[in-house]
């Protein structure tokens, strides 16, 4: 019998103001200020402006996202770091400097960025502190050139501005010749800009010395006393043989970039590097390395680079992020670079050393002992959306092996993916990386309900301490809001919290804010697992 039209109207009434179970197209009744629809046309809650500044500062927002395009997610997340910073600027810069420092980012551009808008502030006290804290998030001279390309689109160049950028160069004068010598220009910036620019003034003769080299003032290096490793440099470009490029490397710690194209292809100057290569050159380079012939079986340089990648304290202090790390396995599984025609041999034992590497890179996690539903978000739009600008990355796969890092320290959990229905992930900590992100690329998305998690355990009568729920919170297809789902767990089981695992630069949020039980985080933070575990 077909239904009447005061039924269809009762029916359509429940869904839209029930506040038991609310479709995720309405808000909830009593909650609307807290609500806004997202961009998928569902209603979700809003993040508040430093939860919206963590994930900036994490995800970035290069290649936008399934639903925004970049420019669009970029100015709405700098106009929210910028209220940020008028609220409380040093609570802003300290955030800023926190999240880079401890390399909980996949890249540090947006933490530039951010503290490119706190220096340009119109508070002399907020931009003086960011300034003065330069070098914390500024460690290297592209980072400096990225800086400088936004504080001269922002800033202004007062006193404060040419002291700080003054104090970046104020560093020994062999650890600065290293630093004009690595980083010489990037993106159309150069260290003779910038020194011009900020009028930065020499503290020392060394330093006088430098500045003249960079600016390539012969007229004033005659007699003046450089420091040893630019005449080694300026020699090694000269004469450009592979045995002078080896001493130079193994005698005065030439990098790849600072030595001759023509040698690079010599797998005897990459092992003379190896040893003393920073932990990202290192992983950037794999390709290379296996091409010209250092990486192949069983051989010295294989070894050493397997060591290396399995050394935990040099992930940690090479701020190696997991996602880096992932990125890396997946372009170097396959063989051949993502630009350009280098191709490779794969080695298996650089692939497992890699896998190996992305769990040691989370650092300790203290296992809670809790039962654990892992759920992923496998809609189009998780899997339509990159992660950082990686094109070869989806936010599903990423999202799947950061639940494999809690996964891979607690005893009790289930995995899920799910869109408008749910069913078990067959991935676990034990495989490979690259066998898990081809489990992913298999799954049917669809639509999105984030209530899904819930709904399951709620229905199979599941044990759930702790609900996880990787996703871009761009939830519309429920009848059934997530909150209310997890209410409805907790009026049977009498517990279930939820953590909230934000993978888009977005202020919207399944978690609601006024309840203590649960949590938003940033999915792709390398802290991720720790705090998942610790609430």
């Amino acid at each position: 019998m077909a239904k009447s039209a005061t039924a269809k109207y009762t029916a359509t009434l429940d869904e839209a103001l029930n506040p038991k179970a609310t479709s995720q197209r309405s808000k909830i009744p009593g909650r609307e200020a807290e609500q806004a629809r997202n961009n998928a046309g569902g209603v979700s809650f809003l993040l508040d402006k430093w939860g919206y500044f963590d994930r900036f500062m994490i995800l970035g927002s290069e290649g936008g996202s399934y639903y925004v395009g970049e420019k669009k997610l970029t100015l709405d997340a700098a106009k929210n770091v910028i209220a940020c910073i008028k609220e409380d600027g040093k609570r802003a810069v300290d955030r800023i400097i926190e999240i880079s420092d401890q390399g909980r980012a996949p890249k540090n551009d947006s933490a530039i960025f951010a503290l490119a808008l706190a220096a340009a502030s119109d508070n002399k006290e907020v931009a003086e502190y960011a300034f003065a804290n330069l070098g914390k998030v500024c460690r290297i001279g592209t980072h400096l050139f990225s800086f400088m390309e936004a504080y001269n689109t922002f800033g202004k160049w007062r006193g404060y501005a040419k002291r700080g950028i003054a104090k970046w160069y104020a560093r020994n004068e062999d650890k600065l010749a290293m630093q004009l010598l690595k980083y010489q220009q990037r993106n159309g910036w150069s260290h003779r800009d910038v020194l011009r620019l900020a009028h930065v003034k020499p503290t020392t003769e060394a330093h006088n010395a430098l500045f003249h080299w960079v600016a390539n003032d012969k007229k004033h290096l005659e007699g003046a006393k450089l420091p040893e490793l630019i005449h080694v440099f300026e020699a090694l470009h000269k004469d450009g043989t592979v045995k002078n490029a080896i001493t130079a490397v193994k005698d005065y710690g030439l990098t790849w970039e600072m030595l001759p194209t023509q040698v690079l292809s010599d797998p005897k100057v990459w092992e003379a590097m190896v040893p003393n290569m920073g932990i990202t050159a290192l992983i950037r380079n794999l390709g290379r390395m296996s091409a010209n012939g250092l990486i192949s079986g069983l051989s010295a340089g294989e070894k050493m680079v397997v060591d290396r990648l399995t050394d935990a304290e040099a992930l940690k202090a090479g701020r190696v992020h997991p996602i880096t790390l992932l990125a890396a396995l997946k372009t170097y599984q396959q063989g051949r670079g993502m630009k350009g025609n280098l191709s490779w041999r794969v080695s298996q034992r650089v692939v497992d050393a890699l896998n190996d590497a992305f769990y040691a890179s989370f650092g300790h996690i203290t296992p809670s002992g809790e039962n654990y539903l892992l759920g992923i978000d496998c809609s189009g739009s998780m899997f339509g959306a990159r992660v950082n600008g990686m094109d070869f990355l989806t936010a599903a796969e990423a999202s799947a092996v950061m639940a494999l890092a809690t996964a891979k320290v607690e005893k009790n959990y289930f995995i899920a993916g799910f869109d408008t229905s749910i069913s078990e992930l067959k991935i676990s900590p034990n495989m490979r990386l690259d066998q898990v992100l081809q489990v992913m690329q298999r799954f049917n998305w669809g639509g999105t309900d984030c209530a899904q998690p819930m709904l399951y355990a709620l229905k199979n009568k599941m044990n759930v301490d702790k609900f996880c729920v990787y996703t871009d919170n761009e939830t519309w297809a429920g009848r059934i809001h997530p909150s209310q789902a997890l209410k409805q767990y907790r009026d049977t089981y009498g517990k279930g919290k939820l953590i909230v695992c934000g993978t888009s630069v977005t202020n919207f949020t399944i978690a609601d804010p006024k309840d203590a039980g649960m949590l938003d985080i940033v999915g792709f933070d390398s802290a991720a697992p720790q705090l998942i575990s610790q609430f």
